[in-house]
């Protein structure tokens, strides 16, 4: 005899929620967990009304508002965009009222990895060369010269060495040096080449554009040496000349990068960067929670992790200014959310442009919801500091840094601040990595972990299956520990990483 079809399966966060969860499809006429008949298909990730919701009444998720009913809402109807919008949302930021002292472990007593110690103090996971571009016109013979690296077979005598990258951008020139988009680029090429995965710069340019490397060395007090060279192609003799001393230039830093040697090192000197890309309508409720206790347990190791995508916590980071360590922290926060409200009314746009087409399909309404469940990668931990775009982190615990929600963008802007390793999260399948900062990427559902298991690295979806949240923090954690000390994540074995270095570009092009 065939078994029965088990019912629909659904999910309440909370007890003040007027919706549910579908953990899977609800069809139309099925009765739900909580009693409530679908009028209407319900999608898996989706929500299904479980109360009555009076057009411009509050809809509820995670015990928060995710928006406000544009028409009146009856139990089992499909709660989505044509039902809910943004709506004028009072926020209560109650400034540092659940700051705390995080317990920080003594240094005995904290995890360990594999890291390269460099002679400023900091510690690399990887161990790479690169090769910088003042401006898009020397892009090219950037790539040039990595690409003919690569062809000599040149890198198979130094093994430690991870390899020789090209960070190519579009700008550079056609930009005022005076201004802000010029301050943006300065602190992103410097916090690359400063970035502690980074053991060799070759720093390469036109010769004649506004970012001038001239002037970059100077601000920084940087000199020629052994491990950082600069060139331009009008004063090497063209493109071919160019390339040849850049090869030469590159050829001389290996040897001194592969003396390096992996040492234990405590897990206080890991810069973890957060990010969640194609979020669907788990993200909030399995990978990114247990993300955020994976953050808890580095800060507790006295590590640091980094929330950024501000785009993404609108309309949450009242949850992050109550955890502020000061007011002045709190306040911070709150004048970045202020310059983006500016900035997208400046250019006709709004915030509620996210979610994407792809995070609605996968189930999120409003960009509410979607930030409600991205903020839950920031954990529990107090906020210790809030830094503007590609700023050097020097906080140690649980920090925000201004970006976009583009996740190359936004992920560029925390290398730059010092990441040495990134988790990011999907629940639709993002293709991503981040050279020279290891990428572990954690699927929110199993479908697509199954669908996708050479690029995912972790499946997060088992949460719902009866894993606990604090059992896949820890499991993160220890794959965070693993990749640092060297194990290549699935985008590392897949080769991804050098192509995503993108610069915040803020302002007018000239």
């Amino acid at each position: 005899m065939d078994k029965p079809n088990a019912g629909p399966k659904t999910l309440v966060l909370n007890a003040e929620d007027n919706v549910a969860v579908a953990l899977s499809a609800i069809e139309t006429g099925a009765v739900t967990p909580e009693g409530v008949t679908a009028r209407a298909r319900v999608p898996k990730g989706h929500k299904i009304a479980i109360a009555k919701i009076d057009s411009g009444a509050p809809v509820r998720k995670f015990g928060q508002i995710i928006g406000f009913a544009t028409k009146n809402i009856a139990p089992g109807d499909w709660v989505h965009v044509d039902n809910v919008g943004m709506g004028a949302l009072s926020l209560d930021y109650a400034f540092a009222e659940d700051a705390h002292n995080d317990e920080v472990l003594p240094i005995e007593e904290r995890a360990t990895f594999q890291g390269f110690r460099r002679t400023n103090g900091s510690v690399g996971t990887r161990n790479y060369v690169g090769v910088l571009t003042s401006v898009n016109c020397s892009a090219t013979v950037a790539s040039h010269i990595a690409e003919e690296i690569a062809r000599s077979g040149l890198l198979d005598d130094y093994p430690n060495a991870d390899g020789v990258i090209p960070f190519v951008h579009g700008g550079g020139c056609g930009l005022d040096v005076k201004g802000e988009g010029y301050e943006v680029l300065k602190r992103t090429q410097w916090g690359y080449a400063t970035n502690p995965n980074v053991a060799g710069v070759l720093m390469v340019g036109l010769g004649c554009e506004g970012f001038q490397i001239g002037r970059f060395k100077e601000l920084y007090n940087v000199e020629e040496n052994d491990l950082f060279r600069s060139l331009t192609i009008q004063e090497s003799g063209g493109t071919r000349r160019t390339v040849e001393a850049g090869v030469d230039a590159v050829r001389a830093m290996l040897p001194i990068i592969d003396g390096s040697r992996r040492q234990t090192v405590p897990a206080s000197e890991l810069m973890l960067a957060m990010q969640c890309g194609g979020s669907d309508g788990y993200s909030g409720i399995t990978a990114n929670p247990a993300l955020g206790i994976a953050s808890d347990i580095l800060v507790r190791q006295g590590g640091t992790s980094i929330l950024s995508e501000t785009p993404e916590i609108y309309g949450a980071e009242h949850l992050l200014t109550r955890r502020a360590k000061t007011r002045e922290v709190g306040e911070k926060l709150v004048e970045i959310i202020h310059w983006w409200e500016d900035y997208t009314s400046r250019n006709r746009m709004e915030m509620n442009n996210n979610p994407s087409p792809g995070n609605k399909l996968g189930g999120l309404t409003t960009i509410l919801e979607k930030s409600l469940g991205a903020t839950a990668k920031g954990g529990q931990s107090t906020l210790n500091a809030v830094y503007r775009y590609a700023e050097k982190v020097t906080e140690k615990g649980f920090v925000f840094m201004d970006t976009p929600g583009y996740d190359p963008v936004s992920a560029t802007g925390q290398v730059a601040g010092g990441a040495n390793v990134l988790c990011f999260t999907t629940g639709r399948g993002s293709a991503y990595g981040c050279k020279p900062t290891p990428s572990i990427k954690i699927a929110t559902n199993s479908d697509v972990y199954e669908r996708m298991k050479e690029d995912m690295d972790i499946n997060g979806g088992d949460v719902l299956d009866g894993t606990s949240l604090e059992a896949k923090g820890q499991e993160i954690f220890d794959k965070i520990l693993s990749v640092a000390s060297g194990e290549k994540s699935k985008s590392e074995e897949l080769g991804y990483g050098s192509h995503e270095f993108v610069p915040w570009q803020i302002g007018a092009t000239m």
